[in-house]
């Protein structure tokens, strides 16, 4: 159900202390801590001997004893101290993963140790621009599979419905979508023109009257989305359209790591081209979004309920194109990936 070679995001940058604490990511528990320089170590929470998590152990400096019999562990993963043996047994070790931090999160590499390249990490454009304010909150725990999340994100027309107070407008029920896929992902997007701003939008465009409306969702392999929403004066927009100089540009930014089959967590942040220093509308957007992300939680829980009945008939439509190209992509890496790792071994 996963692929893993590739980088997820592991949990914000404040969330790991140098206290252990485990942390469960694509149904495998992880031990995770800062060592002394303050960087991210991430080992197998699991001690080979009788399989104790080592979360459940204690530091000793940058190494981590565990509870039950004392072998303790650097950080990359190799015993180094096993109480009661002349030699310390050559398998007597745990998986050390890849992290690295960025735009304040930290990502893991979950598959081959040896393809971890951190030029791969997803790049976010503006993250540091002066000139683009940014709002965010807590991860949220989902409790469905991830792949209905990123379905969740690639279809614009949910917001219709799902987000009536916030994201939806008359405009977001019927107007056709088109379809872009790449190497890197799947985008489902669509200008909606001379249209009046949605809700949540009208609060916070610098302009009067209708706008032109791009919605832009994009999700990259293996669980990444970019959900981009631009609104400027009708007229100015469109494919071919040059934008105004009143524009208001929302990138969304939403990472989805699966915890297991059945539970995701969801780590999100905004970033806007205006007023980057108005910390009452980053707060007003914030509450406003997380409203939003409620919704959709409830919905996406559910829909977790209802798949699980195999006994009732099951269909897709033609607002699925892209979670459909979506999901036919990532099954073939991951199928890919497995045969790969099938022939190493």
């Amino acid at each position: 159900m996963f692929l893993k070679n590739a980088w997820y995001v592991a949990a914000w940058g404040e969330e790991i202390t140098t206290e252990l604490q485990q942390v469960i990511l694509l149904s495998e528990k992880i031990c995770m801590f800062r060592d002394s320089s303050g960087d991210v170590i991430a080992l197998e929470d699991s001690c080979p001997h009788r399989k104790m998590p080592l979360s459940k152990g204690r530091r000793k400096g940058d190494a981590v004893e565990c509870g039950y019999h004392g072998l303790t562990f650097n950080c990359a993963g190799q015993c180094i101290v096993a109480p009661g043996q002349g030699t310390i047994p050559s398998n007597a070790r745990v998986r050390a993963y890849p992290c690295e931090e960025r735009y304040g999160l930290v990502w893991i590499w979950m598959g081959n140790p040896a393809l971890a390249d951190p030029s791969e990490i997803f790049e976010i454009a503006h993250f540091d621009d002066p000139a683009w304010g940014m709002n965010k909150g807590a991860a949220l725990t989902i409790d469905c599979n991830y792949l209905y999340v990123t379905d969740n994100l690639l279809d614009p027309t949910h917001v219709a419905w799902v987000h009536q107070s916030s994201f939806g407008q008359a405009a977001t029920v019927d107007t056709p979508l088109r379809i872009t896929k790449s190497e890197d992902g799947v985008t489902v997007w669509r200008w909606m023109m001379d249209v009046e701003p949605a809700p949540f939008y009208k609060k916070i465009v610098e302009f009067q009257g209708n706008c032109d409306r791009l919605q832009h969702y994009e999700v990259r392999y293996p669980s990444h989305a970019l959900i981009k929403a631009v609104f400027t004066p009708a007229g100015t927009g469109g494919v071919d359209g040059p934008l105004h100089e009143q524009t208001f540009i929302m990138d969304s930014y939403n990472f989805m790591t699966p915890e297991t089959e059945s539970k995701t967590r969801y780590y999100w942040f905004q970033l806007r081209n205006i007023r980057p220093d108005d910390e009452a509308l980053s707060a007003m957007m914030s509450e406003d979004v997380k409203h939003a992300f409620e919704e959709d939680r409830e919905v996406l829980n559910l829909v977790q309920e209802g798949m699980a009945n195999k006994t009732s008939p099951h269909i897709d439509l033609n607002i699925d194109g892209g979670q459909l190209r979506y999901r036919r992509q990532l099954e073939a890496m991951i199928a890919e990936e497995r045969t790969v790792d099938a022939a190493m071994e």
